[in-house]
């Protein structure tokens, strides 16, 4: 089995990662790629193919190929945004793990924090989020069982609201987020790669249904480096 073009892509790939080639710039062509890695064009077209289904590199008709940030992620901020959306972007290099799965009733300190009725049933989901192999975001969230019912430990590693949206007909409306940059806790140190970092961003939702109804407070926390959140201002 020919895998030269599997190393060719592993060889760009990793330039790509460490800066060698740099963000914005064009891909030298084919052509000029066959001659330096001294093979055919098929078997490059074969590892730019691969490049642009990973999420390096974007296609420009009459340019060529341009190569893409990918050292941080872009989040937007003003959005409603599932992980495996934006995960689609990137291909392999994004996967998810569920650490956690539990059912659990809602008492007196959990009622402040999510603001989910005391004594209500929640699913309480822990999922880390793996990023060109490292582990960049720890997510924690609550769902209300009465509003989303049947979930799984597989519809988590999967997408919660590919499920909440096609399977249960439900429209997820809105969210009210707060950014804050916190400590790590013994837990981000635990399931985070945090070696050499002080600081994590942390996100935290309160997510609507149509209907107003609260069906999930999420804690997003994102090691700083990898991560930007963006969103779109006008002057009113």
């Amino acid at each position: 089995m020919n895998n030269k073009f599997i190393r060719i892509y592993e060889d760009i790939a990793d330039r790509i990662r460490t800066g060698e080639i740099e963000a914005g710039t064009l891909l030298q062509s084919e052509l000029d790629l066959s001659e330096s890695y001294q093979t055919s064009r098929e078997t490059i077209r074969k590892a730019l193919k691969m490049l642009y289904e990973e999420g390096y590199i974007q296609k420009i008709q009459g340019k060529g190929s341009i190569v893409l940030d990918i050292r941080k992620i872009d989040f937007p901020i003003s959005g409603l945004v599932s992980f495996k959306e934006l995960a689609k972007k990137m291909g392999h290099r994004a996967q998810t793990y569920v650490k956690v799965f539990e059912e659990q009733q809602v008492d007196q300190a959990l009622h402040k924090k999510i603001n989910f009725g005391l004594n209500e049933q929640v699913w309480e989901i822990r999922r880390v989020r793996k990023v060109d192999g490292e582990h960049v975001i720890l997510d924690k969230d609550y769902i209300s069982q009465r509003l989303v019912p049947g979930l799984s430990k597989e519809i988590c590693n999967d997408s919660i609201y590919q499920y909440i949206e096609q399977e249960l007909g439900l429209s997820i409306s809105f969210a009210k987020k707060e950014i804050l940059v916190e400590e790590p806790t013994s837990e981000d140190r635990e399931l985070l790669d945090l070696e050499g970092f002080h600081n994590v961003v942390v996100v935290r939702s309160q997510v609507y249904l149509e209907d107003a109804s609260q069906f999930q407070y999420t804690e997003s926390r994102h090691r700083p480096d990898k991560f930007r959140f963006v969103d779109f201002a006008r002057r009113r």
